[in-house]
């Protein structure tokens, strides 16, 4: 019997291939159809900013997720119950989020909380 685990399921795979670099081409093509995005050329993004703070990670992961629902900081405050002033000051990295806040901000702006860990 399978243990009870408190992980969400992902609903992503990753796929590696070993063979021919001279068929690379042609499985990428074969995979596209079936929702399969080549990721060989993309760069993990923490690596991106070596010069941030894990807080400013999380800061930019919501100053850019309330961006993507195309909300202000007060419009999320008034969702959330956080006052707007604490928002501001965990984008900019200088108050931690939180799992509290992180929940109350994922439903919000539809997106898992773990992203603001």
């Amino acid at each position: 019997m399978q243990a009870h685990t408190k992980k969400h399921p992902i609903n992503t795979i990753e796929i590696k291939f070993i063979g021919p670099i001279v068929n690379m081409a042609r499985a990428i093509e074969a995979l596209k159809p079936m929702g399969f995005v080549d990721t060989s050329d993309t760069v993990p993004w923490r690596e991106a900013y070596p010069e941030c703070t894990e807080e400013q990670f999380t800061g930019r992961a919501l100053a850019g997720a309330r961006s993507r629902e195309g909300l202000t900081q007060v419009q999320l405050s008034k969702l959330t119950g956080v006052p707007q002033r604490h928002i501001s000051e965990m984008e900019h990295g200088k108050r931690t989020i939180g799992k509290k806040n992180a929940k109350l901000f994922a439903k919000a702006l539809n997106t898992d909380y773990r992203v603001f860990l």
